[in-house]
């Protein structure tokens, strides 16, 4: 069974499911994704996450400022950021990390918030999860000075080089691949794929945004992780199941998540 390793759930559009959340992870579990990890992107959309998730099996969170969301106003504390990562069913630390792309000017606010995350992700022994556009030497530097290899996190949506994702794995890290991977002009990043350990990757959709190909072009779903894993699976030359179960092995192993009880449907 499939894991999507990141999902925006409070984003999604509803609609289509009468407004429920249930109805879209049900249909989510027809296509053989059964677990799902909902990142807040600010600490105060935690609340209002672990309120549409209520008593939902097998989804769990994260939980930190987005780097594209930052201010000088809006920089969180590390107190702020250890209450919130303290929760119940709050399993990683972030999104946080470093974008060049978008938001340049706010380097040095990025690079601090991005350490204080870093900080309180070594004192809650939970992983990073890290965003990382156009600022490869940045974020690996933070990563080296200031990340517990122990705990170490993973590179969300990679789209970045193979040496940059062969110094993160060296660093302990993972890297989760979303459904870029099928875009018609993304033959870096499948050379890259090919690359990864099996036991190092984790897919995606970091939904709403960036369905996969046949889907691209309208609102991403965490069913669609499904298209994502078809994609690796196929460059990595393993059937699905196999690239399955590596895969949720290693969501397993990555934000230590208990042994689950056999059903015998798994």
């Amino acid at each position: 069974m499939l894991v999507d390793s990141h999902c925006h759930l409070d984003h999604l559009d509803l609609g289509p499911y009468e407004g429920s959340l249930q109805a879209l992870l049900q249909a989510s579990r027809a296509e053989g994704v059964t677990r799902f990890l909902s990142v807040a992107t600010h600490l105060e959309a935690l609340d209002q996450l672990r309120e549409l998730i209520g008593d939902e099996q097998g989804v769990y969170t994260a939980v930190g400022v987005h780097p594209l969301e930052l201010t000088t106003e809006n920089l969180p504390t590390t107190d702020q950021l250890l209450r919130a990562a303290s929760h119940e069913g709050v399993v990683g630390v972030g999104e946080t990390g470093i974008d060049k792309h978008y938001s340049a000017e706010t380097l040095e606010i990025q690079i601090e918030s991005f350490v204080r995350h870093a900080r309180v992700a070594e004192e809650l022994a939970k992983p990073l999860i890290v965003h990382t556009r156009d600022a490869v030497t940045e974020t690996l530097d933070v990563i080296r000075r200031h990340v517990n290899p122990e705990t170490a996190g993973v590179l969300h949506c990679f789209t970045e080089s193979w040496d940059m994702a062969r110094a993160a794995l060296n660093m302990n890290f993972y890297i989760s691949i979303s459904g870029i991977v099928t875009f018609r002009n993304a033959q870096a990043l499948r050379d890259i794929v090919k690359k990864i350990p099996l036991d190092r990757i984790l897919v995606e959709t970091d939904s709403p945004w960036l369905a996969p190909v046949p889907f691209r072009g309208k609102k991403n779903e965490p069913r669609h992780v499904r298209q994502v894993a078809e994609c690796v699976a196929e460059l990595k030359q393993v059937p699905l199941a196999e690239l399955a179960e590596a895969t949720s092995r290693n969501f397993d192993q990555l934000f230590r998540i208990p042994p689950r009880p056999s059903t015998g449907g798994e």
